[in-house]
């Protein structure tokens, strides 16, 4: 395998010395990511075909019922399951779905995380104080953070922000994003060889990499023009790492998201 580190631009590196660095690298700690939610409503409808006749009743609409709210935390307890599907469910509206875009192309904005709120002023130490949960998106679209506060007991929207050229940790599903474009691209060849080399097979998808990742911001005069807009764009270091096998060197590498673009940090 160091025959592999003179060969290629990913370079397989020595399993601890880079995974080390690369947790280094990541200050924040990574939010798992899970596809959007769908914001249906209530439906009645009549059997196809039933008709109405002679002495005979046609049966009445049935009525979706709303969804049960499930298992509740009490006081500062961590957000359940049940609650953090719930606080998504209704952090996602139909607007928000509507003009939103995901990190890959997709209708509705990119779930980041959902967490407990922090209590507000007079409530702490509260134990009767409502639960609240900051659900938050990023909007590929036009590249803004969104954060909508629910109130778990009211299951209403309470409040909502806006913010750009603010970076969370990466979800999940960005970081897989990341690397599908990475693969994809002319810049991902010496990360396929490597690949090819460790394991004698073809790198064809992220879900064949572990994936670490960190957000990259620009720094003026240490990247190339085209990763200036990275801080306002969603951009991404990769730190991969063959499933079973070593990590490899692509710290040089940045994916702009945002763009769909990938470049080379100037030496």
């Amino acid at each position: 395998m160091r025959n592999i580190v003179h060969r290629h631009l990913g370079k397989v590196v020595a399993g601890t010395a880079v995974a080390v660095a690369g947790t280094a690298a990541m200050i924040g700690i990574t939010l798992p990511g899970t596809a959007g939610a769908d914001d249906t409503g209530a439906r009645a409808g009549q059997s196809a075909g039933q008709q109405a006749g002679p002495g005979r009743a046609v049966a009445p609409g049935m009525v979706e019922q709303p969804p049960k709210e499930g298992e509740k935390g009490t006081g500062r307890d961590p957000l359940t399951d049940d609650e953090l599907e719930r606080a998504e469910r209704i952090a996602l509206s139909r607007q928000l779905l509507r003009r939103g875009e995901s990190v890959d192309g997709d209708r509705g904005p990119q779930r980041l995380g959902v967490e407990l709120a922090e209590p507000e002023s007079g409530e702490a130490g509260d134990p009767t104080a409502p639960r609240r949960a900051d659900v938050t998106f990023y909007d590929y679209r036009n590249d803004t953070l969104v954060t909508r506060t629910v109130d778990l007991g009211t299951g209403k929207v309470v409040a909502t922000g806006t913010q750009r050229r603010v970076q969370p940790p990466l979800s999940r599903a960005e970081k897989a994003e990341a690397a599908r474009l990475l693969i994809a691209d002319p810049l991902g060849a010496g990360l396929k060889a490597d690949y090819h080399d460790a394991t004698g097979k073809q790198l064809t998808s992220p879900d064949r990499l572990q994936l670490s990742g960190a957000v990259y911001r620009a720094a003026p005069g240490a990247q190339p023009a085209v990763l200036d807009d990275c801080g306002e764009h969603r951009c991404v270091r990769l730190f991969p790492k063959i499933k079973n096998g070593p990590w490899v060197d692509a710290r040089s590498l940045v994916i702009d998201l945002s763009a769909r673009t990938v470049a080379r940090l100037d030496p």
